[in-house]
């Protein structure tokens, strides 16, 4: 969908690719009053030959201190995308930490147009900031 974005995380799972380019947002992050912000961009990708629908996610969302968050909901953004064989879908999102680095990985619920429900894996990917000393990965 988007040729220009380069996006360093990718999985596929069932002939769903997902990718996910994360970047620091120094605008929006205050390291003085531990709030450091992610911006993360999506791309999904329907590689098989039936319609699909993301249902909903599920992240887990680790600190470097190891502060573990859940978040589970309907769709993304607001929104539960329906693609069809060959399209991509494509969304921007957010992640604030009290601390200057973090782990992402989780997953999407999709549903198949014959109703079949099967789960698609995010990558896990790294939220890494340049006030950010000692890096796991």
């Amino acid at each position: 969908m988007m040729d220009d974005i380069v996006f360093p995380y990718s999985h596929e799972t069932w002939g769903v690719t997902v990718s996910v380019l994360p970047e620091y947002v120094e605008d929006d992050s205050d390291p003085g009053k531990r709030r450091f912000v992610w911006r993360y961009t999506v791309q999904i990708d329907n590689n098989v030959d039936h319609t699909i629908q993301l249902i909903n996610r599920h992240w887990e969302i680790t600190d470097a201190v190891g502060r573990r968050q859940i978040v589970d909901g309907e769709g993304v953004v607001g929104e539960q995308p329906v693609l069809h064989p060959g399209e991509s879908y494509l969304y921007v999102s957010g992640c604030p930490l009290p601390e200057p680095s973090g782990m992402m990985a989780g997953h999407y619920g999709m549903r198949r147009e014959d109703g079949e429900e099967f789960r698609v894996t995010i990558p896990a990917f790294s939220l890494d900031s340049p006030y950010e000393t000692a890096r796991a990965n």
